[in-house]
């Protein structure tokens, strides 16, 4: 008979134990006094986000740059907003900046991963952290919380942010009903392949900080695989134990239907795919298929004995190769967005 006896790695065992840690346990003030001369710029993109991004700017300067100078630096990068997402940032105290001005001369990428880029090139911090911006309820040891490992402990070069991510139903509440793609496909994915990132909680959570020479050195993907591919870069570039992950309490956001969540699953899998094949690991030079095929019940197309309509995603993804090799590319001054 199998024995289905197991246990966790020794190693991630090791490494949750050491490097995991509370927001409660960095307090504002006493990273204060250990941030000695380092600046710290705070990045949120944003694409249409203008009812969560100004309670988010707000807050952070109310509580991390007025009362306590902690933040030093506090940009939005407009992600192609068509609402008044830039408006509403600017007025509540971020300086704004436009994705494509950050990237002009550059070819146009989308996505996610392209506006933290180009965050990245417009800060000017030591250390940077990147703060979603359809945030609800934000507190300040979102941020404070991601910085307390980076400002005491010189040997920690990347924290990744983990929370309780509340599902709200039409008839009740899943209280850690949130991290569906996590779950269901990047948790797998990392423990078969890369077993090292096993101890993180949450591998997709968009809260999360770096030293800025750190990052600036890894490629960012330009969809929803950008948090996948930086883990992996990550970890090959500075090792397991120069990661740590911080307990945020609990994070509250607007959820993506199951097809968008498909979506960004596909996605994940190809920026996994294209991370084998550089380690050879997956047959080099071969191109998996980047459309994707969805059904839609209703619609005007729909197909007899289907009763649904075939929807079809082009989610290939692209990668902006790392800062430090464009620097020179990259506007010296920042441009601000409209």
């Amino acid at each position: 008979m199998r024995d289905t006896t197991s246990s966790v790695s020794p190693v991630v065992e090791a490494w949750a134990t050491y490097r995991t840690t509370a927001a409660a346990d960095w307090p504002a003030r006493r990273l204060l006094r250990a941030k000695g001369e380092t600046r710290v710029s705070v990045v949120l993109p944003a694409r249409n986000e203008e009812a969560t991004v100004g309670a988010i700017v707000s807050t952070i300067r109310e509580h991390l740059m007025d009362r306590v100078a902690l933040v030093d630096e506090l940009i939005v990068v407009d992600s192609r907003s068509t609402d008044r997402t830039a408006q509403v940032a600017r007025a509540a105290g971020a300086e704004v900046v436009s994705q494509d001005a950050m990237t002009r001369g550059l070819p146009r990428l989308t996505g996610k991963g392209d506006a933290l880029w180009a965050g990245l090139a417009a800060a000017e911090g030591d250390v940077v952290a990147f703060i979603d911006a359809d945030l609800r309820e934000f507190r300040p040891h979102f941020v404070s919380g991601l910085l307390g490992p980076l400002l005491t402990d010189p040997s920690v070069d990347f924290v990744k942010g983990f929370y309780h991510r509340p599902l709200v139903g039409t008839a009740s509440v899943e209280q850690d009903g949130g991290g569906r793609v996590t779950e269901l496909m990047a948790r797998p994915l990392l423990n078969l392949f890369w077993p090292e990132l096993a101890g993180f909680v949450q591998p997709l959570a968009g809260e999360y900080a770096g030293r800025r020479d750190v990052l600036a050195q890894v490629p960012f993907v330009s969809g929803y695989g950008v948090e996948t591919a930086m883990m992996i870069d990550l970890l090959d570039l500075v090792g397991l134990d120069a990661l740590a992950q911080v307990d945020l309490g609990e994070r509250k956001h607007r959820h993506q239907d199951t097809a968008a969540l498909g979506r960004m699953s596909a996605q994940i899998m190809l920026t996994a795919w294209s991370r084998l094949q550089r380690r050879g690991w997956a047959t080099p030079g071969f191109a998996p298929e980047a459309l994707l095929t969805q059904f839609r019940r209703g619609g005007s197309d729909t197909l007899p004995n289907l009763d649904r309509e075939i929807v079809v995603s082009d989610v290939s993804i692209e990668e902006r190769p790392p800062l430090a090799e464009l620097r020179h590319r990259v506007p010296r001054r920042r441009v601000a967005a409209a």
